[in-house]
């Protein structure tokens, strides 16, 4: 069950057993987050390994305000600012003679600065090393004595405590050794509160790219690029050095340096409407501490800025781990999503180590090693975790998407294919009922009419002459039909080799010669397209341009050329052109015949069947004597068309 489910369930549930559940889960969430804060305790409260015990030096007399007194190191000093008059440490420590190795003095921990001599020659001054200043930093330090100071027996040690503030001084434990001896702890310091903050902050520079680039491309959610601001700010923080003196960057580098203020209002702001909360126009007042530390840094000096930070910087940093750690904990009972939990979880440990930190502060620790910013790596862990669990759970439901919408688009396959199936059939059975029409009509358009002559002339008694020719039409016309269903492959040229048979027959008893001419070599274009009902139009047009020579021209002669023309857009085109040497008739100017009115019947026929086709008609001809320079009789052109219509449309 997902966290969608049970929520779902517990809405199901009556008010008071929500209110009891929801008690459950709160008690459940504080008691994971106490247990952690006392891992968090007892962790701070382990001390570091050592170099040995014997090479400890403990006891010094202070020098501190002009008062000289006896003291145990780690010492808390009460200055906040002492540069000119530092605190001085002075002791001893034992060589043993005849001791060959190279010996160290070994500081782990100070603020904020050091200059240490043996033998009143100065061998360590960590003011020339920034990284080591930054009093939220534990930088450990270590000096090789030279050989040619060293003494056999005893040796005189002193240090000098430089304070800048914000924070009071401290000198924690030392030792005076063999540098084998000492190297191994101040490497193990170095791992952890040099290198390691290095790759956490490289990871916090790579997250806030990530961050970014996310922010970019969804804008929708800002969150992300509240929090990448706010990565970026942190890499800024990480990497600066603090200055010791006024420079042209100087200020700039205070600015960032205390920029805590600005970064963990960011996180707020990104916890606040991570968890759903809508940013609201009193939302900048969690700047204000940023923005006045910004403003001390550029017009003020770095002593004003280093106060300011303590008593701002600090206390904001707390105030929003603590109403980070409110609202993710009430995210996670509404949510409860791996996200919220584990940012729940990183948030209990900083404010943890903050706490400890304050009272490294006040001096209620045995020690100073601040701890804040290191466990920042806690809370860049949660967000590469909780983005990492997000794009999972993305992908998770892409995939299961992808998963439904395989099914659904298997079963829309499934329900086209049997809708193709349907349509295909219906399709079918449309081409049959059409062809059966056309069937129907041309038997009844054409044999329907010859045999209805052959009844009334057989019923009026008339001549066999009579009946016998009425007889021949009619077979003509079924052959005419049985050849239109003929396979011929769209090749018309097959048809017209037919009708050019039938077409002779017809001619010979009346003394009428067929001159046949093929002008181009390959006759007419190939049709794929073309179907038996384009065949039969075509056939019974020429049929009826033969038919009207025979009965209204005395032509002595018909000709019949075929020929494949280009047109105007170079397509090829065939075109079938009939023309006898007859007497012609005159054509009126809507292109119909004048006088008889079965001649016009006849001429709006062809050119129905013409536009059936889709072809072209062009009907011209010329009454003998009224035109010598023209031909004489008629002349029927039909200019077929590029592809044949697939429909049998009737026009006018």
């Amino acid at each position: 069950m997902n966290d969608h489910d049970e929520d779902a369930t517990a809405e199901q549930l009556p008010a008071r057993e929500r209110r009891r559940l929801q008690s459950s889960r709160l008690i459940q969430y504080l008691l994971l987050q106490a247990m952690i804060a006392g891992a968090c305790v007892l962790a701070l409260l382990q001390s570091l390994p050592g170099p040995p015990a014997q090479y400890q030096v403990t006891a010094f007399n202070l020098t501190e305000a002009r008062v000289e007194r006896a003291v145990t190191l780690p010492y808390f000093s009460s200055l906040r600012n002492a540069m000119n008059d530092p605190p001085r440490f002075s002791g001893q420590f034992v060589r043993p003679a005849g001791e060959a190795r190279a010996w160290s003095v070994f500081l782990p921990r100070f603020t904020n600065g050091v200059e240490v001599s043996v033998n009143d020659v100065v061998i360590l001054d960590s003011r020339r090393d920034p990284a080591a200043n930054r009093p939220d930093r534990n930088t450990p330090a270590i000096a090789v004595i030279p050989a040619s100071v060293l003494r056999d027996g005893d040796n005189a040690i002193a240090i000098r405590l430089f304070i800048w503030g914000p924070i009071t001084g401290f000198l924690d434990r030392i030792w005076v050794g063999p540098d084998e001896l000492l190297r191994p702890t101040y490497d193990l310091r170095t791992l952890i509160f040099v290198t390691l903050p290095v790759v956490f902050s490289s990871w916090q520079a790579i997250l806030a790219v990530i961050l970014g680039i996310m922010w970019v491309m969804r804008r929708h959610e800002p969150a992300y690029g509240v929090l990448a601001a706010a990565m970026a700010v942190g890499v800024g923080q990480a990497f600066l050095q603090t200055p010791m003196g006024e420079t042209p960057f100087s200020r700039l580098n205070v600015i960032l340096i205390s920029s805590a203020p600005i970064e963990s209002g960011l996180v707020l702001t990104f916890a606040l409407l991570f968890s759903g909360w809508k940013w609201q126009r009193y939302g900048w007042i969690i700047f204000i501490p940023g923005v006045l530390l910004a403003l001390a840094g550029l017009f003020g000096n770095q002593a004003m800025v280093r106060a300011l930070f303590l008593y701002l910087a600090v206390p904001m940093v707390g105030v929003s781990l603590l109403i980070i750690a409110v609202v993710t904990a009430r995210s996670m009972l509404e949510r409860r999503n791996v996200a919220s939990l584990l940012l729940g979880c990183a948030v209990t440990i900083m404010l943890t180590c903050w706490v400890v930190d304050l009272l490294s502060v006040f001096q209620m620790m045995p020690n100073r090693i601040f701890t804040a910013r290191l466990s920042y790596s806690a809370m860049l862990v949660a967000i590469g975790a909780g983005l990492t669990w997000r794009f999972a759970r993305a992908l998770n439901e892409v995939d299961g998407f992808a998963g439904h919408l395989v099914t659904q688009v298997r079963d829309a396959e499934e329900k086209l294919k049997a809708s193709f199936v349907r349509e295909e059939e219906r399709a079918r059975a449309a081409a049959l009922a059409r062809e059966r029409t056309r069937l129907m009509r041309d038997l009844h358009d054409g044999l329907g009419g010859q045999l209805v002559s052959i009844v009334a002339l057989s019923e009026r008694g008339n001549g066999s002459a009579g009946i016998g020719d009425a007889a021949r039409a009619a077979l003509k016309d079924l052959r005419l039909v049985i050849d239109s269903m003929d396979d011929i492959g769209g090749d018309l040229m097959l048809a017209l080799g037919s009708w050019r048979e039938r077409a002779t027959a017809q001619l010979r008893p009346h003394d009428i010669a067929l001159d046949w001419r093929a002008v181009t070599a390959q006759g007419l274009p190939v049709h794929p397209e073309l179907r038996p009902w384009h065949v039969i139009q075509i056939v019974r047009l020429l049929d009826e341009a033969v038919t009207n020579a025979v009965k209204h021209a005395n032509a002595r002669r018909i000709t019949v050329r075929i020929e494949t023309l280009a047109g105007a857009d170079g397509l090829d085109r065939g075109c079938i052109t009939v023309e006898d040497d007859g007497q012609g008739f005159e054509i009126t100017s809507d292109g119909a015949a004048a006088g008889a009115i079965k001649a016009a019947r006849g001429l709006r026929n062809m050119r129905s069947r013409a536009a059936r086709c889709g072809a072209e008609l062009e009907l011209s001809s010329c009454a003998q004597g009224t035109d010598q320079e023209s031909h004489q009789g008629t002349r029927v052109r039909l200019t077929l068309p590029h592809r044949f219509p697939d429909s049998d449309g009737v026009a006018g």
